[in-house]
């Protein structure tokens, strides 16, 4: 069964991540270092864990797996995840892929040595409508595609004949 992880710390897309994740049914964590306000849902849990820098990176990607959606803009978590089988969405809509996570972790390691440095000063762009727009089609094709990934869900067989007990073709008990 497909599972939707945000990691909620400084998350611009909450409201749009439950409206996908529900239009799918999908259960949905949300996963912070502290409470915070959250979009009511049947969907949504809230995952509290403890301080520490990467406390909610560790918690999702101890739990993640193949057929999984996380949503970051954390790009050390991204390739955890994307390791790990999962597929990643950044909140302006970026997808991080296997091909890619490479050079998104080179970039960002790139960046802070020229941050240290003091040679860029400024932070990323700013998050537009734009961003949030190409968020929810990525969050749409992307749950869709997690979900003809994900592993089937445990219990027994639904095709008759299948189960242990059951006689071949009828799926019913064996007479007797």
């Amino acid at each position: 069964m497909t599972v939707l992880y945000v990691d909620a710390d400084a998350c611009p897309v909450k409201d749009e991540a439950v409206r996908v994740g529900e239009r799918h049914k999908v259960p949905i964590h949300f996963v912070s270092n502290s409470w915070m306000r959250l979009p009511e849902s049947e969907f949504v849990t809230r995952v509290i864990v403890s301080d520490g820098p990467d406390a909610a990176d560790d918690w999702i990607a101890e739990r993640v797996g193949r057929g999984d959606v996380v949503v970051t803009a954390d790009v050390p978590l991204a390739a955890r995840c994307v390791k790990a089988g999962a597929l990643v969405v950044g909140p302006t809509g970026k997808p991080f892929r296997e091909d890619g996570i490479g050079m998104a972790l080179a970039m960002r390691d790139l960046k802070t040595r020229l941050r240290e440095a003091g040679a860029i000063r400024e932070g990323g762009p700013a998050f537009t409508r734009a961003d949030r727009s190409k968020f929810l089609g990525t969050l749409e094709t992307t749950l869709r595609a997690a979900r003809r990934q994900a592993p089937p869900a445990p219990g027994p067989s639904t095709n008759p004949g299948t189960n242990p007990g059951t006689n071949p073709g009828t799926g019913k008990p064996p007479e007797g």
